[in-house]
């Protein structure tokens, strides 16, 4: 019972996806990513280990197409899973089993993969269609909007979206962003964001602090119009 986008900004090269389901903490499961390679997901009845073999796979150079091939063959149990893998051009493949309960459906094109399993009519299109839309924003933005406008055609059947996951890579091997909701008993979409809006102001101190361990993010945010306490208190 999950849906899921991954997507890829043609203007920056970042790589990321957002994800929302049922199971307690998956969001540490289904999604793997690593920057300037690409990115695999592997859903429904999931198994993490396909994941690693395909970030492998794409560091040797394979294609996506050529992956997903070497997925399905190493899988005795493919047809219970979801796969979608991007590499770092933004060509993409995936692949719905056949055991995975309807609606289960996948939408792969350039720079973008949606997949959904269990979920209403309508969800898939509506995450591609949402990324889409937004491709003037950031690419943390176009994922958010792609996962509330999952939720808000439909989401899961029946039993809601208690995790959610949000990933982005730009150059570095430490994610841009890397934010979760391990679970949440109405709506851990909204839940995250709330911390995506909370954290995109401090993207760009993360990003400095290394170089500038000394520079405390309230100093940071306050010498940038952004007032400390109104953020804090969100």
């Amino acid at each position: 019972m999950t849906f899921s986008l991954m997507g890829r900004c043609e203007r920056t090269g970042m790589i990321g996806f957002a994800g929302a389901t049922s199971e307690l903490a998956a969001g540490g499961r289904f999604p793997h990513a690593k920057a300037q390679i690409g990115a695999v997901i592997t859903q429904a009845l999931t198994n993490p280990y396909l994941g690693h073999l395909g970030i492998k796979l794409l560091e040797t150079g394979y294609a996506p197409h050529k992956v997903l091939d070497e997925i399905v063959a190493s899988d005795t149990h493919v047809e219970f899973r979801q796969l979608g893998v991007m590499d770092r051009f933004g060509r993409t493949a995936a692949r719905t089993g056949g055991n995975n309960a309807d609606v289960a459906e996948h939408i792969a094109e350039s720079n973008l993969i949606a997949l959904g399993n269990r979920v209403n009519e309508g969800v898939v299109g509506a995450i591609a269609e949402a990324f889409k839309a937004a491709i003037d924003e950031d690419l943390e933005e176009r994922l958010m909007r792609a996962l509330e406008a999952g939720r808000d055609a439909g989401g899961q059947r029946g039993v809601g979206q208690h995790i959610s996951v949000l990933k982005v890579f730009d150059r570095d091997d430490l994610a841009r962003v890397d934010l979760r909701v391990d679970w949440h008993r109405v709506d851990a979409i909204a839940k995250l964001r709330s911390h995506l809006n909370r954290y995109i102001p401090l993207i760009p101190y993360y990003a400095e602090r290394p170089l500038h361990p000394t520079v405390g993010y309230r100093e940071w945010l306050e010498a940038r119009g952004v007032d400390h306490d109104e953020w804090l208190a969100g």
